[in-house]
């Protein structure tokens, strides 16, 4: 799922549905903190996945890897056991050696924002030194997502299949 973005961002905000699990929550039945983080990483692959490529794909194929250098995240109401989440991502700077993903955490049943936060990342070889995007991925961060095939679940182009 994708919807416009706000004129400071790139591109759209991907959207990336999640149920929160029992495990997720402390002992006042309130989503733990740290939990916002993991939900941003999904975000992101979710975001990367749409648009193509995993980090996988960026790790096996390149050597490229996507280091967090850097998170922040604001609260701003609770969430609780088996609320159904929207993770919204987008990219908000792309650099030759660093990119910011953006995210939004929205409760679907009465559409709060319930946490926005950014984390930073630089890209690094191997060894963790930092290094260029390889070609073409930062081609592939800014431009549409990719559809999926529903019968096969392989990439189509948007323009539809050969």
């Amino acid at each position: 799922m994708t919807s416009p973005a706000p004129d400071n961002v790139f591109g759209e905000w991907h959207e990336t549905l999640l149920r929160v699990r029992y495990a997720e929550t402390d002992k006042m039945g309130i989503v733990y903190y740290a939990n916002y983080l993991i939900w941003f990483e999904i975000g992101r692959t979710e975001f990367c996945r749409a648009r193509g490529f995993s980090y996988r794909d960026m790790e096996e194929m390149d050597a490229a890897f996507l280091v967090v250098a850097e998170s922040y995240c604001r609260y701003k109401a609770a969430a609780y056991y088996d609320d159904e989440l929207l993770i919204r991502t987008h990219i908000t700077e792309l650099r030759k050696r660093s990119l910011r993903f953006g995210y939004e955490v929205m409760r679907v049943s009465d559409g709060q924002i319930i946490a926005e936060g950014e984390t930073g990342h630089v890209i690094t070889d191997s060894t963790g030194r930092v290094r260029s995007f390889p070609e073409g991925y930062a081609q592939r961060l800014l431009g549409p997502p990719i559809l999926k095939s529903q019968a096969s679940g392989d990439p189509v182009p948007p323009d539809g299949p050969d």
